[in-house]
């Protein structure tokens, strides 16, 4: 049996860490917890056990032959209370480029996906009740 999880959190890979951290802190509501010019640690207060990293991409940290900034690929869920006030708030006022519209899916969510420093994708979701088809697909697990 492995150890007891202490901690788990995604660790982007960026070009540009400073801009990273102004888009998660300045839309997503993300504070500050570490900074160095080459890795920042964001959390939120709202949800202090989960945290997002940042990191330059060509910091010797990183394994040579694995420094390359992320291209896409990745999307990050942030499931909220109200994804319309967050669409008015991200796309309509900040004016953020929409990927994906707000459109409410069959499977059980209403969202939208915008994209965030490089090529990294943000799916902003409210759970909705799924459709009768796509119900019976859920566990309870």
């Amino acid at each position: 049996m492995p150890n007891r999880l202490s901690g788990f959190y995604p660790v982007l890979a960026s070009r540009d860490v400073a801009a990273s951290r102004d888009f998660y802190t300045r839309h997503l509501g993300f504070g500050v917890t570490f900074e160095a010019d080459w890795y920042v640690s964001l959390r939120r207060s709202d949800a202090p056990h989960y945290e997002l990293a940042l990191l330059g991409h060509a910091h010797p940290t990183v394994p040579e032959g694995h420094r390359a900034a992320l291209q896409g690929g990745l999307l990050l869920n942030f499931e909220v209370d109200d994804v319309d006030s967050e669409y008015r708030r991200l796309v309509t006022g900040a004016g953020l480029p929409e990927v994906l519209s707000l459109r409410t899916e069959e499977f059980g969510q209403r969202h939208f996906i915008i994209a965030a420093p490089d090529g990294v994708l943000v799916d902003v979701i409210t759970v909705v009740p799924p459709s009768r088809q796509y119900a019976a697909q859920y566990t309870n697990a």
